[in-house]
């Protein structure tokens, strides 16, 4: 069996402009592993194509070029063993709590009792037994990031990819949920952890909760320009390790990476623009 999880190899993802004339590059020469059982976080300024790089690991978008490769085979469609956590709310409001967990167990055609069972399960695991019957309409936010967790783990995933899970959620809750997804993501004595491909453009979440951390450049034509291995103690509560000194230490030197880069960002997104 393959040690990685997912490999990227100088994947390019380019697109046609608006008037079909010119040529986006969002990102190049985007190179890296996801070992299995390992949580890598990729940080960067807005706009440099971090979702793509989601998009692409999940087989939603195909590459200019490059390769990927999960579990030691070519990615030729979707990505059938990962679960995918997107940052918008994307349960269905006329189902129950109960029921969006056993959405994507019945596209799997698992038998009505044993998706009734395993919903149930991760109703508890995730805090939430006895609040099956509700809708979302009637759950505080970070219930529905809850369930939304449980949708996605439900079917066992080996590798979760997520686009910002947490951003809309606030601090006391995201801190909450961060620790949550770190306790039920980790290797137990009968199996590996789960692959995490965690996008975010919070570096204190990066550093808090990863074995490493990316940083991607400014866009467009981005890619990563630095690969940073986060070694803090584990098992790790998100709120206490930011007490540690080597967190701070580590933030220091992925902020003097990443600092330049938002600045180039932040000068294309204030240049004016012609509408001549």
């Amino acid at each position: 069996m393959t040690d990685f999880a997912l490999s990227l190899l100088d994947v390019r993802c380019s697109f046609a402009t608006p008037e079909g004339q010119d040529e986006y590059t969002a990102i190049k020469n985007v190179s890296f592993d996801l070992p299995v059982g390992e949580f890598v976080s990729i940080v960067g300024p807005t706009g440099c194509g971090k979702s793509t790089i989601l998009n692409v690991a999940a087989g939603l978008l195909y590459p200019s070029s490059g390769s990927v490769q999960v579990l030691g085979e070519n990615l030729q469609s979707i990505n059938r063993h990962a679960g995918y956590m997107f940052q918008a709310n994307t349960l269905m409001p006329w189902r129950s709590a109960k029921e969006n967990i056993m959405l994507g167990l019945e596209y799997h055609n698992i038998p009505k009792e044993e998706r009734a069972s395993i919903a149930n399960e991760w109703l508890r695991k995730v805090g939430l037994h006895g609040f099956g019957d509700r809708y979302p309409h009637q759950l505080s936010g970070g219930m529905q990031k809850r369930i939304a967790l449980a949708q996605t783990l439900a079917l066992d995933p080996k590798i979760i990819l997520m686009d910002e899970p947490f951003s809309a959620l606030d601090v006391q809750t995201r801190q909450l949920m961060e620790s949550e997804l770190l306790q039920l993501c980790k290797a137990s004595s009968s199996q590996p952890g789960k692959s995490v491909l965690f996008i975010t453009h919070d570096l204190d979440e990066a550093i808090a909760m990863s074995d490493r951390v990316i940083v991607m450049s400014a866009g467009p034509a981005s890619h990563p320009i630095g690969d940073f291995r986060i070694d803090l103690p584990k098992p790790r509560d998100v709120a206490e390790i930011k007490s540690n000194p080597r967190f701070h230490e580590y933030y220091s030197h992925i902020w003097d990476v990443l600092r330049s880069e938002v600045m180039k960002s932040y000068s294309l997104q204030m240049r004016p623009v012609d509408y001549a």
